[in-house]
């Protein structure tokens, strides 16, 4: 996988996902949730960035959260 930013770095990101994009998080990530089934976190990330016009680090972001958070689910 790829060298993920800092945590914070990784928060600040994601809050400002909804000014620079015009929607939210959840939003975002259920986009991902629905879209191709890629393997690779990279090609999740270009797939963001040239199908929905996402800046790289906010592309890289939103994969980060959704793969932490697919991970949670499969914890509980």
């Amino acid at each position: 996988m790829s060298q993920v930013f800092s945590e914070e770095t990784h928060r600040n990101l994601l809050a400002r996902i909804p000014h620079c994009t015009g929607r939210e998080v959840s939003d975002w990530l259920r986009t991902v949730d629905e879209g191709p089934a890629l393997f690779r976190f990279e090609e999740k990330v270009s797939w963001l960035r040239h199908e929905h016009n996402l800046a790289y680090g906010h592309a890289k972001a939103l994969i980060h959260e959704y793969d932490l958070r697919r991970a949670a689910r499969k914890l509980l």
